[in-house]
């Protein structure tokens, strides 16, 4: 057996309907194929409504399961009462909720704005909080039970990190959403749980994140102590089974899965100190041009 390999058995979902934000790309979508094998019904949600059809065609023809596209901007209450609506008429009821939809900037603080600073919050923050509110309202109306709410944070979350402000502000905020209503709403049969990846590189995200100059420079893998990256299979497996029924004694817990980068050094991005003003205005620009 390979860290990289599936891990649990071929019916560990089946007959679960889960939805993901962010589900069109990135660590979303390796999420959302692995439940689609292990037997699950996905939503997938996100702004771009022509990506996401193309992402659920894929991991239909990939899988053989059942993917949802359905098109929702998660800081608005208005989308996301509306996809609720929309996923219920097409699966008829929803077991797991997984906010994996994020942003971030990697910048000195003093270089955003206040628009730039509320984006981030808007998306991670509210958004985690539009969806959570929605659905879990929902649970408790019609006394629906064993639903769980999985949240995707970070490291810093807990550590705060430099140079990442807004999303270490948006991320603790979901942390400490996570923990509360894992208490609150226990009586009605909801889990909440989180997990905090330390780097899992994305083609899109991981470009627009770690742009060449600091990659070259800050290698992440010198940080992690067992010396590489994260595999998309190992942390699919991990969120697996938080929300399969093999994890249903877990409840207000967030479990880490970096290699150790935490505990070497907190605070994920703080050795971007070292990163001179000329080569920040260059990143900035490389970074603008990559968003365009």
């Amino acid at each position: 057996m390979k860290h990289a390999e599936q891990m649990l058995r071929d019916d560990a979902l089946a007959g679960k309907v889960i939805v993901v934000t962010g589900g069109g790309s990135g660590l979303g979508k390796s999420m959302t194929s692995y439940f689609l094998k292990l037997g699950a019904r996905v939503a997938i949600t996100s702004r771009n409504l022509k990506k996401l059809e193309t992402t659920a065609q894929e991991l239909m023809q990939e899988t053989g399961g059942d993917c949802y596209a359905v098109a929702c901007d998660v800081r608005n209450i208005d989308e996301v009462e509306a996809m609720h609506i929309q996923v219920l008429e097409n699966y008829g009821a929803v077991d797991v909720l997984v906010n994996n939809a994020a942003g971030n900037f990697i910048a000195p603080t003093e270089r955003l704005s206040s628009n730039a600073f509320d984006t981030i919050l808007d998306i991670v923050l509210k958004g985690t909080k539009n969806c959570t509110l929605t659905f879990g309202k929902h649970w408790i109306k019609t006394k629906q039970k064993k639903t769980n709410v999985l949240n995707v944070v970070t490291t810093y979350a807990f550590t705060g990190s430099g140079y990442v402000v807004p999303s270490a502000c948006a991320k603790a905020g979901v942390l400490a959403m996570t923990r509360s209503l894992a208490v609150e709403w226990a009586k009605y049969g909801m889990r909440f749980n989180a997990v905090a990846p330390g780097p899992f590189p994305t083609k899109g995200a991981w470009d627009r994140l770690l742009p060449a100059p600091i990659k070259r420079k800050f290698d992440p893998k010198k940080r992690i102590p067992i010396g590489r990256v994260g595999e998309h299979q190992e942390l699919s497996n991990l969120v697996a089974y938080i929300i399969s029924d093999f994890g249903a004694y877990l409840n207000g817990e967030v479990i880490t899965i970096d290699g150790g980068e935490w505990l070497k050094g907190a605070g994920q991005f703080n050795n971007l100190e070292q990163v001179k003003k000329t080569m920040w205005d260059l990143l900035e620009l490389a970074i603008r041009r990559k968003n365009s």
